[in-house]
């Protein structure tokens, strides 16, 4: 079938012709649910697919506060076992940016089976594991399913709920990629003071594998898929760009020993990944001429996409930065134990996620713009509260701030995934979502170099209350950012010119 080009209410381009607007498994705008109501079955299909990305979420940070354990426990050293986390990150740079292929060439179920298989084989092996290098496999393989699972969902909803109820649904979303990760470091506390760190693994899999059963038994296919062919070039090129930009910026972030060594490799990754980075925007730039891309750039043809992306690159660097920053501040200036600062920052996560569906509704009725206003300059205010943190700052003033951050955040991201995504075509669904789960991964690992590495430095010379000063101000700075861009936050049509909330 072919369409013509249109344009939103922003004179933005709407789908280009093309003679085939099937993708990702995807319903054409003609065979989407009435304007307002959803099937018991679309309804069926997201609720799994909620569940599923919630369980591979809060796995991705079940880790981190369990490698002083496993140091211990499998005989590695700091830079050894910090792999257990930079070869998940890696795996997930480079699988994401192939989603988009794999949401438009395989069945949403087929999808979702592959991603659920993988990640539950990953959990099982995980759990098993008799060392480290079995341990890292598992995690390897983990990170190959989870890489899935966020696109598959989000392109999902875009194809199944109609413009006016996306909002809503989108904030249920975000208790799954808020709530799960705010509760990853409270629930592996809570396990590794009574158990062995294997039942970390061992608590996620009886969910995970629930999840699949459910999802085999009731999954449903959205829509036909597309017969486009795999550019093996251009999956190639996604390990030097995404893999050498993550890890780069891991290695800075991550402050490992040794004079000369982790800095010359860590700059040599991020040249690496730079010039790959590079050689992969051309490659799918010439794609686009002659046959489908593995990740389809004309998305940011659209300009409220490309202002969310930003928007949503702005909010993740201060994100990781708090994430990072509050735990080391907790622990290494107010010496809390592990499960404590779980506990302090649990909080913030639950109000973050538990308004995401509130704030869903409210998008609906207002647009974007004065949430994602009210949103990044309580952002900007909370960050630089955090900056004037000292070594006798009450933890309760701590975990109020926390929370306003939270809010923050809640009010943005919501906004922006649902803005961004609703004036693209369905063509252009899966890339739309890979677009930006990829930058999100890419984003919070320089958020996470950037602040370290000031806190690092400035500590060296001035202390630790220093070091976090002028770690907190600088993601404050840069938090202005999303102020600018939240202002020019407008309300989306879809492709075919309905406004996804009223004017």
């Amino acid at each position: 079938m072919s369409t013509e080009v249109t344009s939103n209410s922003h004179g933005e381009p709407g789908p280009e012709k093309s003679g085939n607007v099937k993708s990702a498994g995807l319903r054409s705008p003609q065979q989407q649910p009435a304007a307002d109501k959803m099937s018991r079955e679309s309804v069926t299909v997201i609720a799994t697919l909620l569940v599923a990305t919630f369980v591979v979420i809060l796995n991705e940070t079940i880790m981190n506060v369990a490698l002083q354990r496993l140091m211990v426990d499998l005989q590695v050293d700091a830079p050894t076992v910090q792999w257990l986390s930079t070869g998940f990150m890696l795996t997930m740079a480079v699988v994401i940016p192939t989603t988009g292929f794999i949401l438009q060439r395989l069945s949403t179920r087929a999808v979702f089976l592959l991603a659920m298989g993988l990640f539950s084989g990953g959990t099982a092996l995980a759990a098993l594991a008799p060392g480290f290098g079995v341990l890292l496999l598992a995690r390897i393989v983990q990170a190959g399913g989870t890489a899935i699972m966020l696109p598959l969902l989000m392109t999902t909803i875009l194809t199944l709920v109609p413009l006016a109820k996306r909002g809503a649904v989108m904030g249920n979303v975000s208790i799954a990629i808020s709530v799960a990760p705010a509760m990853g470091p409270t629930v592996s506390g809570l396990i590794l003071q009574h158990f062995s760190w294997r039942f970390m693994f061992v608590f996620v899999l009886p969910i995970a594998l629930a999840a699949l059963a459910i999802g085999a038994k009731f999954l449903t296919n959205v829509g036909e898929t597309e017969k486009s062919r795999l550019d093996f070039l251009s999956v190639v090129l996604t390990i030097p760009a995404f893999g050498g930009l993550v890890y780069g910026l891991s290695q800075i972030g991550g402050g490992h020993g040794g004079d000369d060594g982790p800095g010359t490799l860590a700059v040599a990754a991020l040249v690496v990944g730079v010039t790959g980075l590079v050689a992969f925007v051309l490659r799918q730039l010439r794609l686009q001429k002659s046959k489908a891309p593995l990740l389809d750039l004309r998305a940011f043809n659209f300009r409220m996409f490309t202002v969310s992306v930003l928007l949503m690159v702005v909010a993740m660097v201060a994100l990781f930065g708090a994430v990072i920053l509050l735990p080391l501040y907790l622990q290494e200036i107010r010496g809390l134990k592990s499960l404590e600062t779980g506990l302090a920052l649990l909080p913030g996560g639950l109000a973050m996620g538990l308004l995401g569906p509130v704030i869903g509704r409210l998008f609906d009725k207002v647009g974007p713009l004065p949430l994602t206003v009210t949103g990044s300059s309580l952002m900007v205010l909370a960050l630089w509260q955090f900056s004037m943190l000292d070594a006798g700052t009450p933890v309760l003033w701590i975990v109020t701030l926390h929370v306003g951050l939270s809010l923050g955040l809640a009010l943005l991201f919501t906004p922006a995934f649902t803005t961004g995504l609703n004036p693209l075509p369905p063509h252009l669904y899966s890339h739309g979502s890979a677009i930006m789960s990829t930058l999100q991964q890419v984003a919070g690992a320089a958020g996470t170099a950037l602040l370290v590495s000031i806190f690092a430095v400035v500590s060296a010379g001035s202390g630790l209350v220093a070091g976090m000063s002028a770690a907190f101000l600088t993601a404050t700075v840069i938090a202005v950012a999303a102020v600018v861009l939240s202002a020019m936050m407008r309300k989306t049509a879809g492709p075919e010119g309905a406004p996804a909330a009223p004017h």
